[in-house]
């Protein structure tokens, strides 16, 4: 979800009142968007694109916590790939260079020679890499420096090659058989299986019964071993990250596999209970330490597990989580620890 331990970790607590600092900054130029048709892309984190007088507004968001949170749904693409156009190309930079990269060379395929773009982002996320990103492809500046972000001016004059399979990422493990794993950038643990989910899959065997909700999915690393060693078991795998779920259906197909993938921030699209819930779930926002999705997944697992039914998490092992799993648990087990990592499970 979503990376940075990205999996379903939000990028973005919530939908924020007080716009970011980032669309602060925007605010200042807001001749840009006069009469103009504007596409709103990358890591947006508030309403303000539903709230500037211009022609018409797109947004395009990789994110499923912000469509879930925005009050006009459907004013957001929720996806992988954007094949729109606009007059302005308005970028909120993030973190993830991969996934920065990857969403401007397909926004920049697309566009006509002379496209407009804003690029605004916070200094610490690395966005002054624009300019040395984008000079091979047109004229780029900067014309704004506050709130400890940097705003870029560019415009098109040399259209890049957008080939999405040259993103595509794959990889297997001894640790996980003859599984293979396909990722698209930005996702969680994307070109190697990270120490986490290696010590959390070898908690797993072939006894696995029921139904079994891989929350967070990423690539689809834990629900597909799951799948892989119980055929019988009905796998639902979860993430808010429009990249992670692409990279799961892929993860599946090209292994034979067959599971539900949904988008759901937390348990936000869950239905129904299960006989276990399964997660690694990241605890970086962004580029900041948050515990929003985890506390919710913790708090909330009790109403989607069935009597009897089993919550299994690995976390590195400094994290607070065996206190929130004995408030609302009882008591935990620990399966498997490591000098880093600590599996927990828990019994409803």
């Amino acid at each position: 979800m979503l990376t940075y331990g990205f999996s379903f970790v939000s990028l973005q607590q919530r939908i924020r009142i007080v716009i970011s600092s980032e669309s602060q900054v925007l605010q200042r130029h807001l001749p840009f968007f006069t009469d103009k048709n504007v596409l709103f892309a990358g890591g947006i984190s508030d309403a303000f694109p539903l709230q500037i007088e211009c022609g018409n507004v797109q947004i395009w968001s990789c994110y499923f916590d912000y469509v879930n949170q925005i009050s006009h749904k459907s004013a957001v693409d929720f996806s992988s790939v954007f094949n729109g156009t606009a007059d302005l190309i308005v970028y909120y930079w993030t973190k993830n260079k991969q996934e920065v990269q990857f969403q401007l060379m397909q926004l920049l395929a697309n566009a006509p020679i002379e496209q407009e773009m804003l690029i605004i982002g916070e200094n610490r996320s690395g966005v002054r890499s624009a300019e040395k990103l984008l000079e091979p492809y047109g004229e780029i500046a900067k014309i704004d420096s506050a709130r400890r972000c940097g705003l870029y001016h560019f415009c098109l004059k040399n259209r890049p090659h957008f080939d999405i399979n040259a993103f595509w990422k794959t990889y297997s493990s001894p640790k996980t058989g003859e599984l293979k794993v396909y990722s698209l950038p930005g996702v969680f643990s994307a070109n190697e299986l990270d120490a986490g989910t290696d010590l959390l899959l070898a908690t797993l065997d072939n006894r696995i019964q029921g139904e079994v909700l891989d929350l967070g999915c990423g690539a689809g690393v834990i629900g597909s071993y799951i799948k892989m060693l119980n055929p019988k078991a009905k796998v639902t795998m979860s993430d808010i990250h429009a990249m992670a779920l692409e990279s799961t259906r892929r993860t599946l197909a090209e292994n034979g596999l067959q599971a539900n993938v949904i988008a759901s921030d937390v348990f936000s699209h869950i239905q129904g209970k299960f006989d276990l819930i399964i997660s690694n779930p990241p605890f970086h926002d962004g580029i900041d330490t948050a515990y929003r999705a985890v506390n919710e997944l913790i708090q909330q697992a009790k109403w989607h597990l069935r009597e009897g039914g089993e919550l299994r998490l690995v976390a590195n092992a400094f994290l607070p989580y065996p206190d929130l799993l004995d408030q609302y648990f009882g008591k935990h087990e620990i399966l498997a620890k490591t000098g880093k990592f600590k599996v927990y499970s828990v019994r409803n």
